[in-house]
C-alpha cells in the first residue's frame, strides 16, 4: 500500500556566512492516508523546516518526499496549512480571510461562502465573520485562520505549532475542537507541537525527533481509544503513555526526569 506522505532519507542544509547548518538529517517517515502523526521535540530541532519540506514550501537537501508515490515538485495538490501565527490580513473581514484560500485556488467565493460561514459558526466566529482580526482575541484569530484552511476540504492537513502561543483553556478547546473534524473527515493531519502531552491526546502515532540536526530517533503508537474526551488525559493509560515518552526524551538529554 502507498503511504500518503513517504519521507525517506531526508536531510536540509541551508548555507550561512559562517557555512553550512544541518537542520535535518536522515528522516525517515511513512505516513497512512487518514492517520494522525505529531512532530514532537525541542525547540530548534527542525520540526517545522520538516513540515515545510512536506508541504513542497522547501526541498530537501538530501533524500526524497513523495506524495501517494510521486515525488514532490512544490505544494501538493489538496493540501490545507495552518502556520504558529494566524497570518489573518488586518485589512479584510474574518469571512474574507477565511474565503482567501478559495481565491488562491482559483476557485469561486461565492460557491464557498456558505461553507465558510458555517466553519465560523462551527468554531464560534459565526457573530464576528464581519469583524477584522484586530477586533478578535488570539484565540479567536487562530480559530479562524483553521477554518481558513479547512475551506477546500483539503485531503492534507499541516499544523505548525497552531495553538503554542494560547491560553491553556483556549489550546484545550482547540484540540477538542480539532479532534472532532479530524474523526469525523480522517483527513491526513501531520501537527508540529514541543507538548507532549498535545501529541498523546491528539496522534495515533507520535514521531520524537532529536535535538540538531533534526532525526526522528523514535514513533510511539498512541493505542488510547477515539473519540477521546478530554477527561482521557486524567487517566492512567494516558499518564503511561505521556512518562513513556518522557522517559525516551530524558535517556537522550532532551528533557530532565
Amino acid at each position: 500500500m502507498v503511504a500518503c506522505v513517504e519521507i525517506r532519507a531526508a536531510g536540509k542544509t541551508y548555507a550561512s556566512p559562517r557555512g553550512p547548518v544541518t537542520a535535518l538529517e536522515d528522516v525517515t517517515l511513512a505516513i497512512a492516508e487518514g492517520e494522525f502523526v505529531s512532530l514532537l521535540g525541542p525547540s530548534g530541532c527542525g520540526k517545522s523546516t520538516l513540515l515545510k519540506c512536506i508541504a513542497g514550501l522547501e526541498a530537501p537537501s538530501a533524500g526524497t518526499i513523495g506524495v501517494r508515490g510521486t515525488p514532490l515538485a512544490g505544494p501538493p495538490q489538496g493540501l490545507g496549512m495552518v502556520f504558529q501565527r494566524d497570518v489573518l490580513l488586518d485589512w479584510r473581514t474574518i469571512l474574507d480571510n477565511v474565503l482567501i484560500t478559495a481565491e488562491f485556488q482559483g476557485k469561486p467565493k461565492a460557491a464557498l461562502a456558505e461553507r465558510a460561514r458555517a466553519l465560523l459558526d462551527r468554531f464560534g466566529l459565526g457573530d464576528f465573520q464581519d469583524r477584522h482580526p484586530w477586533e478578535l482575541s488570539g484565540g479567536m484569530r487562530q480559530r479562524a485562520a483553521i477554518c481558513r484552511a479547512l475551506l477546500c476540504e483539503p485531503e492534507i492537513l499541516l499544523m505548525d505549532e497552531p495553538f503554542g502561543a494560547l491560553d491553556a483553556m483556549t489550546r484545550d478547546d482547540l484540540n477538542v475542537e480539532l479532534t472532532r473534524i479530524w474523526q469525523a473527515a480522517r483527513r491526513t493531519v501531520v501537527f508540529v507541537t514541543h507538548s507532549i502531552a498535545e501529541a498523546v491526546y491528539l496522534s495515533d502515532r507520535v514521531a520524537m525527533m532529536s535535538k540538531g540536526p533534526g532525526r526522528i530517533v523514535e514513533v510511539v503508537a498512541i493505542d488510547l481509544p477515539r473519540p477521546r474526551p478530554l477527561s482521557i488525559r486524567e487517566t492512567p493509560e494516558f499518564g503511561r503513555h505521556v512518562a513513556h515518552i518522557r522517559g525516551l526524551f530524558a535517556a537522550l538529554g532532551i528533557v530532565k526526569e
